[in-house]
């Protein structure tokens, strides 16, 4: 099997490991409910008490936690156990997951300046760009994951459009078997040149993970420093325009009191261009560097607030529409019962993301799946047929009862006038009759679109457990995959990496031009 019983400990209150936002010493946090909140508090020796949210609704957080379970980790860890989470990260033994999607930095140059940040040579002082053969020897990397090869890879940075060699490295991505190739953007390159979403396409990339932070100038202007609304629509269009039409995911980075009231907005915007746009992933914030208590706490927003203000900004979603990412590992373990062979499993913490899907309608009626699809049900009697079914001769009768069971669940007289059994079953036929792994490369049933939330941590919510369970892991050049709430926050794996991988303005002028600007382009 793909996933293991969790060593988590599933009730309130509980202790965790953390780190001391101001010094980054290794203490122990406690995680507690308090007035209908979550909340993590740590005292520091040195440095005294810090409190924080961790979840908003305590009954969404224990509603997650009866999801949980745990990876297999890899069978290539690449850096011994030696001072234990989060300092070994390499992967080590201690991790309990494999990479459901894999960070590439490209550079660390980028054409905005954006206050909220984990990267950018601005700050660094030097300049972060590995050349295209280290570009292609950590691809490499990521295809020698075992047991499951990496299949997802998300170019990012910076800004990785203004990458050199950017087209060149989603063609390597393409050659070597990546089943989604994803870039991180802000869209400008897309806006600006007519002819730049296209070769990106003809290059081999499948989707656009677009920073989009609302439909208001004011909203850029103060979290991107410049108004970008109208670049943002352009870049949308361009992918319309590309031949075949490249998907769009909107990403939203969440500030309470800056754009929580455009939640509704940003998803009537997906909606009316969901020929492009097949997601939305809210990223509430990740402060990063020292901020004051009252500033944090006005800022802070967590999972349970984003299900609460699409409550309240739309009419078709509710609170119970909401389930945390490990609920579809059931799939994944079926699916590696019946081809004989392990499958990627999305095993994250599951306090780490919250999602759904909707059937959208031609007239754009809205109508999320937890409706008409019994989805607690479905997963729990999919994974008892998985643990019935493992080690033993696997007969077509095996899908027969898995076809059945959405059948059973299926509620036609719920369903939305567009959807019958039949055309729900046909968009899952993908999934459970591929023996490719690309089947869980990017879990999307076709004609619906997801949206859901994943909050990466910072000092003041950092929990080890999450890290330890981290599914998003950035590929370096020395061969190590480091979970993403590592390597931004707590201890300086960016920096790190960055000092070691890097070069001076000065020596990247005399590189590329005295004209180039280091910091990256203008625009």
């Amino acid at each position: 099997m793909v996933v293991k019983e969790t060593a988590l400990k599933l009730e309130l209150p509980k202790k965790t490991g953390s780190l001391c936002p101001e010094c980054k010493a290794r203490i122990t946090a406690d995680i507690y409910e308090e007035n209908g909140k979550v909340m993590i508090k740590k005292t520091c020796p040195e440095h005294g008490e810090f409190k924080d949210v961790y979840w908003s609704d305590v009954g969404l957080y224990l509603m997650s936690e009866k999801w949980a379970v745990d990876g297999m980790g890899v069978d290539n860890p690449a850096v011994p156990i030696e001072k234990g989470c989060p300092d070994d990260c390499g992967l080590c033994d201690l991790h309990m997951s494999g990479t459901s999607l894999a960070n590439l930095d490209l550079t660390n140059r980028c054409n905005l300046r954006c206050p909220i940040c984990f990267a950018n040579a601005n700050d660094a002082g030097v300049v972060y760009e590995p050349t295209f053969e280290e570009v292609t020897s950590m691809l490499q990397t990521l295809r020698n994951e075992r047991p499951v090869p990496v299949t997802a890879l998300q170019f990012a940075g910076g800004e990785p459009t203004i990458y050199p060699q950017f087209f060149e490295a989603i063609a390597k991505a393409r050659e070597l078997g990546f089943a989604q190739i994803q870039v991180a953007t802000n869209g400008i390159k897309m806006a600006n040149d007519p002819t730049f979403t296209q070769r990106m396409v003809d290059a081999g990339l499948h989707t656009v993970y677009l920073q989009f932070d609302g439909l208001r100038e004011e909203n850029y202007i103060q979290a991107r420093g410049k108004p970008l609304l109208e670049i943002k629509k352009k870049a949308v269009q361009s992918c319309r325009n590309s031949n075949p039409k490249l998907s769009v995911v909107l990403v939203p980075t969440m500030v309470n009191g800056l754009n929580d009231d455009q939640l509704g907005e940003i998803m009537k915007f997906a909606i009316e261009n969901r020929d492009v746009v097949k997601a939305v992933n809210f990223q509430p914030v990740s402060f990063s560097g020292r901020i004051d208590n009252e500033e944090r706490e006005a800022g802070r927003f967590t999972l349970p607030d984003m299900v609460d203000r699409l409550t309240k900004q739309t009419d078709y979603l509710s609170r119970d529409d909401w389930y945390p990412v490990p609920v579809v590992t059931p799939i994944s373990e079926f699916l590696s019962v019946i081809t004989g062979e392990p499958q990627l499993a999305f095993t994250p913490h599951p306090h780490c993301g919250l999602a759904t899907y909707l059937y959208i309608e031609k007239d754009g009626t809205v109508t999320p799946i937890t409706r008409f699809l019994d989805v607690e049900n479905l997963f729990r009697d999919i994974k008892k047929l998985a643990d019935s079914a493992e080690g033993k001769k696997i007969q077509a009768g095996t899908k027969v009862k898995a076809y059945a069971l959405i059948r059973k669940y299926f509620n036609k007289d719920k369903a939305p006038g567009g959807m019958s059994v039949n055309k729900f079953l046909k968009q899952l036929e993908g999934i459970f009759s591929s023996t490719e792994k690309e089947a869980t490369a990017e879990l999307s049933w076709g004609g619906l679109m997801m949206v859901g939330g994943m909050h990466f941590q910072d000092l003041y919510n950092y929990d080890i457990e999450r890290v330890k369970r981290c599914v998003i892991h950035y590929v370096v050049p020395d061969g190590r995959l480091i979970p993403f709430c590592a390597f931004n926050t707590g201890p300086e794996y960016r920096k790190e990496v960055e000092a070691a991988h890097s070069i001076t303005f000065e020596e990247y002028r005399a590189r590329h031009g005295a004209d180039v600007n280091p910091m990256g382009e203008e625009e």
